[in-house]
């Protein structure tokens, strides 16, 4: 069993930036993958980056060279740094862990709003 806190996340304007965090709790020794998903109303849920143990990394196309995930394995906390924000990424954030592919682990989601 996992368990997932984010914090962060609010009202921005375009261009400006926010910091994700979730900090997990539990059976943490086997999570291979941790990482961040959003979805926006009217449209599926998608990855926006996710971290393995290793520290191998995948953003979405839409993020690269915005977003930068990051993970403190001492703290059993993963980051999500969203810079540059855009008006279309306006969603809501959700937090995953996952030991294997059918042992999944969600946080509660956080709303991101970019408006001006």
């Amino acid at each position: 069993q996992v368990q997932l806190m984010e914090s962060g996340g609010g009202l921005v304007q375009p261009g400006g930036s926010l910091r994700l965090s979730c900090a997990a709790s539990g059976s943490i020794s086997s999570i291979l993958v941790m990482g961040w998903h959003r979805q926006a109303p009217g449209k599926q849920r998608e990855l926006v980056a996710r971290i393995n143990s290793g520290g191998g990394i995948n953003y979405a196309d839409s993020v690269k060279g915005r977003f930068t995930i990051s993970r403190d394995n001492a703290k059993n906390t993963v980051y999500l740094q969203m810079n540059s924000l855009k008006l279309e990424d306006t969603a809501v954030y959700y937090c995953n862990a996952a030991r294997t592919p059918w042992d999944l682990y969600w946080g509660q989601g956080t709303q991101v709003t970019v408006s001006s």
